[in-house]
């Protein structure tokens, strides 16, 4: 019997890659590049079957063998940047005196998508009181009239009642046009923002449609019967047909791909995720095994697109130097890819021979400070970050960015001459400055998701991860690793990614029944995009100061573990990988508590300052599952073993007891469970009765004497 397959497809603005692991153990089988097909008749569609038929067959697997196809996209992004758009008309819509301001907040007017990049929108207004088909029709014949191509219904708390705005997308579709509305794009009130959501979303439709539908028939024409997955800028996926609707969830997917790759194969609970490429690093932060995720920006204004939180500097493999007066003053952001300069580290040593440092201006404009090595033949090669990291070894023998030390040091020897200094001392100023720039933006991240930095370890993906993570991890004394196919990283995100859906709603102290309401709404949603029911696992976030009732959701595409091991590790392994998680010895570690899939380690440490006179006692908590993936770690936690019968007793006096109360109010901890298979994430929750509402929501299934682990902290 032939075994099934997961496949993976990510279009890049160069490459389009693949990868076929193996559906059980993910094993990587295949792996492909090929270059985006840009200029074909059927543009990247045309690539994406070109390369899956060609990565299948290169490993033997079947059509009927796909269990899983999935593939990121940044042409979405690529549309916003480019301003390759259609024009939006808006029909805004209110009563009374909500009318007076909904006339002008659902009217975006020209959005700035990048620098000197609009999309136009037309606008007309409707009092939707007494709404007849009539006053519909001509609202959107008014704004088809004036050049708009798809159409946008927005009305002042269309959330709660999207009739109206219904109305108006059955009059565009009888049209043939396509229309969305606001209520379909975020169930938030804040008409400006939603409306302006929903005209980005509708100006991608019509390129997004046309490529969705031509990689769909593509992936039908070759016979392979799993339903199409599309990468979504959150680290999900979703089906084409959500897409259809919603094609603006496909912007940054291709920076979201990486980081759903990381957390995946590399099993990280807490860390900084680098995807380094040859001109800039994209970091993204992972926290208690989740990306870190916030509302993204379009043309410096806020929309209610929920998408990974990825800051993007221009430091990578192929980062330029800029000297001035015989001094390395900077790395970047001009590379060599930009300069159309070949690295210097890549070069044939002999081509070396008799470099002397040259300076060119990259870009128009740019100071004529970037060095080069020039040769007496008149060819050059530009100094890199890449050169300076193999120079000093950072770059191990067989990683993607390995180059050896020989071109490197006759290289960097004239750089070294030049600036006065040795060659190992002009690599280390780079390396310096790279990881000084590149620290600053860690360090805030690090600070915005309060981070214990003796926990996290950084995690370099893509091409050159290799040139920056090593040593910045050295000089910050920090843990690290490299992503194993660290090139394919994105690649193998798609394909290992999950089903995910949101919901977010305008709610002020909710109710039991309202967290019942949107628990049981993004059920629903998730299964329409393509989730098995029985692999959906919910959290519930309650943003009080916002006044947001948010529901997560996420999926598989059919039933199975979502683990990349089946092999149940020994209790001497587990603890092992528990101490090493929190900076600990296995001496001072042991197993506390274990139910279901779950076990629980403390670790204990005393540290001893001031010449031994005071003791510092530090406690950690790790939770691992069976498979030794560390799903939580936590210093300074309370934790407990609870029988499902004892929720009114002991774990009623437990969560009492970790519970901070002062005058004003009472602050509930941060609350972990764990049981059977589910680790269920209660920090959202504001109050005691939320907490115990959502507990009886998701254990009814549990039998009394039925065990959770509980982890508590503030």
């Amino acid at each position: 019997m032939s075994r099934k397959v997961r496949v993976g497809i990510d279009v890049g603005g160069t490459f389009t890659d693949a990868v076929v692991l193996d559906n059980e153990t993910f094993e990587i089988l295949e792996q492909m590049k090929i270059p985006t097909t840009h200029h074909e008749e059927e543009g990247v569609a045309r690539g994406i079957v070109d390369i899956l038929q060609a990565v299948l067959e290169k490993c033997g697997a079947a059509p009927e063998d796909v269990a899983f196809i999935a593939h990121g996209t940044t042409q979405a992004t690529n549309a916003l940047l480019e301003g390759d758009v259609a024009p939006v008309g808006v029909v805004g819509m209110g009563t009374g005196m909500d009318g007076l301001s909904a006339r002008g907040e659902s009217n975006p007017g020209r959005i700035e998508l990048a620098p000197g990049k609009l999309l136009e929108t037309r606008h007309t207004y409707l009092d939707s009181k007494g709404l007849t088909d009539e006053r519909v029709n001509a609202a959107v014949e008014e704004v088809l009239g004036q050049g708009a191509e798809v159409v946008v219904a927005s009305e002042a708390y269309g959330v709660d009642d999207p009739a109206a705005e219904l109305k108006v997308i059955e009059a565009a579709n009888r049209r043939g046009v396509f229309a969305t509305g606001g209520h379909e794009i975020s169930q938030l009130y804040g008409l400006k923002t939603r409306t302006r959501t929903a005209v980005v979303n509708a100006s991608l439709i019509p390129k997004m449609m046309e490529t969705a539908n031509m990689t769909e028939k593509s992936v039908k024409d070759a016979n392979i019967a799993s339903q199409l997955m599309i990468m979504r800028c959150d680290g999900g996926v979703m089906s084409i047909e959500e897409v259809r609707k919603r094609p603006i969830l496909t912007m940054l997917s291709g920076l979201a791909a990486g980081v759903a790759g990381a957390l995946m194969y590399e099993k990280i609970s807490d860390g900084i995720f680098f995807e380094v490429g040859g001109t800039s690093v994209d970091i993204s932060v992972i926290k208690n095994g989740k990306v870190m995720i916030q509302n993204a920006q379009v043309g410096g204004h806020r929309t209610y697109l929920q998408s990974l939180d990825v800051r993007t500097l221009g430091i990578a493999g192929g980062s330029m130097i800029r000297v001035q007066g015989r001094q390395i003053v900077d790395v970047g952001p001009r590379s060599a890819h930009i300069a159309g300069l070949a690295y210097e580290c890549f070069a044939d040593p002999a081509a070396l021979e008799g470099a002397a440092v040259s300076f060119v201006s990259p870009r128009p404009g740019d100071p004529q400070e970037y060095v080069i090595a020039g040769m007496p033949d008149g060819t050059s090669y530009s100094y890199t970050l890449a050169g300076a990291a193999n120079l000093l070894g950072y770059v191990p023998e067989g990683d993607y960015a390995y180059a050896g030390r020989e071109s490197a040091a006759k290289a960097w020897e004239a750089l070294g001459a030049y600036l006065g200094v040795s060659m190992e001392e002009a690599a280390r100023r780079v390396l310096d400055l790279a990881i000084a720039k590149t620290m600053k933006t860690v360090n805030e991240m690090i600070a915005d998701y309060e981070l214990d930095r003796s926990f996290i370890t950084l995690v370099g993906g893509g091409g050159s991860g290799s040139v920056l993570v090593p040593a910045m991890a050295e000089k910050e004394n920090l843990k690290w690793k490299i992503a194993n196919n660290a090139p394919y990283i994105s690649t193998i995100g798609v394909a290992l990614a999950m089903v995910k859906e949101q919901i977010e709603r305008t709610v002020i102290n909710p109710t039991e029944a309202d967290i019942k309401r949107i628990r049981g709404d993004i059920l629903d949603k998730i299964v329409r995009s393509g989730a098995n029911e029985d692999t959906v696992e919910i959290s519930i976030e309650i943003d009080a100061q916002k006044n947001v009732l948010r529901a997560i959701a996420t999926g598989s595409t059919e039933l199975r573990s979502k683990d990349l091991s089946q092999a149940e590790l020994s209790e001497a392994e587990m603890l092992g990988i528990a101490a090493a998680s929190v900076d600990a010895v296995p001496e001072q570690t042991r197993l506390n508590a274990q139910t279901g899939r779950w076990r629980l380690f403390v670790a204990e440490e005393v540290r001893k300052s001031f010449f031994g006179l005071l003791k510092k006692r530090r406690m950690s908590v790790s939770v691992l599952d069976r498979e030794g993936v560390v799903r939580f770690k936590q210093g300074n936690a309370q934790y407990g073993l609870f029988r499902k019968k004892e929720r009114d007793g002991r774990f009623a006096e437990f969560l009492d007891d970790s519970t901070i109360y002062s005058d004003a109010n009472a602050t509930i901890p941060k609350v972990f469970l764990f049981y059977r298979e589910k680790m269920l994430d209660l920090t959202g929750m504001q109050t005691k009765e939320q907490l115990m509402s959502i507990i009886d929501l998701e254990t009814e299934r549990l039998e009394s004497e039925e065990e959770w682990i509980a982890v508590a902290y503030h």
